[in-house]
């Protein structure tokens, strides 16, 4: 059974920088991506990046250029990397798997992310 945890949440100020972490923990398929998506609140959960398995990297365009997805495969491990972060960035962080072959999903429990000053 495949676990995702995540990390790094946390209070900052506008601005600011944040990095998130989330570990996959259990038996995963060498073909997957990862993603990051985020849900403010009173909002629908959104998609804010993906990095494949070749590292290739696709960004939401509300955060294109302050945000970075990358990962360890090592580690089993995806990080977002935020720089100036802005108010509506607050919002609870979710990390994806995709698996393929066959396809599977897998969700991290949520991060709480609050920009503020």
């Amino acid at each position: 059974q495949v676990q995702l945890v995540e990390s790094g949440g946390g209070l900052v100020q506008p601005g600011g920088p944040l990095r998130l972490s989330c570990a996959a923990s259990g038996s995963i398929s060498s073909t997957n991506n990862w993603a990051w998506y985020r849900q403010a609140p009173g909002k629908q959960r959104e998609w804010v990046a993906t990095i494949t398995r070749d590292s290739t990297t696709v960004y939401a365009d509300s955060v294109k250029g302050r945000f970075t997805i990358s990962r360890d495969n090592a580690k089993n491990t995806v990080y977002l990397q935020m720089e100036s972060l802005k108010f509506e960035g607050t919002a609870v962080y979710y990390c994806k798997l995709v698996e393929y072959g066959p396809r599977r999903d897998y969700w991290g429990q949520g991060t709480q992310v609050t920009v503020s000053s």
